[in-house]
C-alpha cells in the first residue's frame, strides 16, 4: 500500500447521515448523551462505552489512552482503573480531564471536560465484585503502568493468586477502583456534508447548562 503524504491527505469521508439543531437537542447534556448513547448501543456498535480519557500531570504535559465508561448520570461519567497508573498519578496531580467519544458509523463525536474525583468505595467494591474472576485477579496482580521485566513475572503472580483466593472473595485492592468525571462543558458533534458539521455545545455556568453553537 502506498502511504504517501498525498495518500493520506485524501484519506476523506464526506458524512451525510444525520443532523443536530439547537432545537432538537435536549436541554439537558446528561439527556442528549443518553439519546445518542442509546442509539449507539441499539446501533449494535462495537463497545459503544469505549472512550479516550486525556489527563496532564502538574507541568500541563498531556496523556491519553483508551478506558471504558461504565455508568454516567446527573452526577457525571464513571471509569474504573489502578490508582498507581500513570492517569491515576496525572488525576492526583491535576484533578481535571477529558472524555471523547467517537461513535464513526453514526458520524457522531462527544467531547466531556471536567473535573475528577473517586468514588466512594463501596462503588469501587460493588463493581470490582461483578467482573468476572479474572479480571478481579488481574487488577490485583498488576501494578500498571510500571517496568516489567517480562510478562512470565506477571503470569506467574496470577497463579499465585488464582491458587490464594480459591473459592475465597478476592478483596478489592486500595490501588484500585473508580473516578467521576463531573462535566463542565459537553459538546456533541454531528458530521455534516463538506466538513460544515454541527456542533452543540453546552456550558456550565452558575449551575445552569448554557447551549450554543460552535462553527465546524
Amino acid at each position: 500500500m502506498d502511504l504517501s503524504t498525498e495518500t493520506l491527505q485524501n484519506l476523506r469521508q464526506d458524512y451525510r447521515s444525520a443532523e443536530l439543531s439547537e432545537q432538537d437537542a435536549d436541554q439537558d447534556p446528561i439527556n442528549q448523551f443518553s439519546k445518542w448513547f442509546a442509539d449507539a448501543m441499539n446501533a449494535k456498535l462495537y463497545e459503544p462505552n469505549v472512550m479516550t480519557l486525556a489527563t496532564a500531570d502538574r507541568s500541563g504535559k498531556p496523556s491519553a489512552r483508551i478506558v471504558l465508561l461504565k455508568g454516567f448520570d446527573q452526577h457525571g461519567f464513571v471509569f474504573f482503573t489502578n490508582y498507581d497508573s500513570v492517569k491515576g498519578k496525572e488525576i492526583a496531580e491535576n484533578p481535571q480531564a477529558s472524555l471523547v467519544f467517537f461513535w464513526p458509523e453514526l458520524e457522531r463525536q462527544v467531547r466531556i471536560d471536567g473535573s475528577v474525583s473517586k468514588v466512594s468505595a463501596q462503588v469501587s467494591d460493588q463493581y470490582f465484585h461483578s467482573r468476572p474472576i479474572g479480571s478481579q485477579i488481574g487488577a490485583t496482580a498488576s501494578p500498571q503502568s510500571t517496568k516489567m521485566q517480562n510478562r512470565e513475572s506477571l503470569e506467574e503472580k496470577v497463579k499465585e493468586l488464582t491458587a490464594a483466593y480459591q473459592g475465597k472473595e478476592i478483596p478489592r485492592p486500595q490501588h484500585w477502583g473508580g473516578y467521576l468525571v463531573k462535566p463542565s462543558q459537553i459538546e456533541f458533534w454531528q458530521g455534516r456534508s463538506s466538513r460544515l458539521h454541527d456542533r452543540i455545545n453546552y456550558e456550565l455556568v452558575d449551575g445552569n447548562w448554557i447551549i450554543s453553537r460552535l462553527a465546524p
